[in-house]
Parts: structure tokens; sequence; C-alpha cells
């Protein structure tokens, strides 16, 4: 009896632009990363991670969570950052957005922000 193959095709990963976008971070997104990393605030969180066609600033495989940060382009781009959420969205995850002011302003509060739905997701998932 002959060995069924199926093949299966990877898209590659662009690991590289992943790398970029690390090594070009902006200040809003190094200082939340200081929040996110090591699974502080009750998950795992990595950087520039890709999703469809975009790459997510910060996501949780885990719990299908993208954080994202608006910098000042986003007022000339809410159209395409709404397209951005909605593919985003399709993919199956819950995006939470904040402009790079509210983490400069008050990472703290932002970071409680994450938390809280991070423990929501959890309780949802395990009534």
């Amino acid at each position: 009896m002959g060995t069924l193959r199926v093949m299966v095709k990877f898209k590659p990963r662009n690991t590289e632009r992943a790398r970029e976008l690390r090594n070009q971070a902006t200040p809003a997104e190094r200082q939340l990363w200081r929040y996110l990393a090591r699974g502080q605030l009750g998950a795992k969180f990595s950087r520039q991670m890709p999703v469809g066609p975009y790459f997510a600033d910060f996501l949780c495989r885990e719990l299908m969570l993208v954080v994202e940060l608006d910098g000042f382009s986003h007022e000339m781009r809410q159209e395409a950052d709404a397209v951005r959420t909605r593919v985003i969205e399709a993919a199956g995850y819950r995006v939470l957005r904040f402009t790079n002011a509210e983490v400069l302003g008050n990472v703290e509060e932002v970071a409680w922000a994450i938390q809280t739905v991070v423990m929501e997701v959890r309780s949802l998932a395990h009534p």
C-alpha cells in the first residue's frame, strides 16, 4: 500500500521585515514592550508578527489578541487602519488600539487596559 503524500504549501515568513520593524520600533512601542515582554501581563506577546498581509505591533497567539499602536500618521490613515483592523479581525483576532500619545502619556494605564482584556479573555475561555 502506497503512502499518501499531501503537499502543504507554506507561505514563507518575512522574518527579515519583522526584524527591521522591531529594530525601528517607535519610542511608544519600546515603552509598551517593557510591560508586554516575558508574559508580565499574564500572556505571552510577540512583536511585529505577521497576520495576513500585515505585521501586528504586538500579538498574543494563545488568546488571539493583537495590540496596535497608532502614531501621528494615523490621523491621515484612518480608513487604511480600519481596513487593517477588519482583516486582522477576520483572521480571528481581537484588536486593541492605542495611540502613541496614550502610551507615552500613561503607559501604566495602557498596560492595565491590556491586562484587563487578557484576564477577561482567559475567564471566558475557562468559566
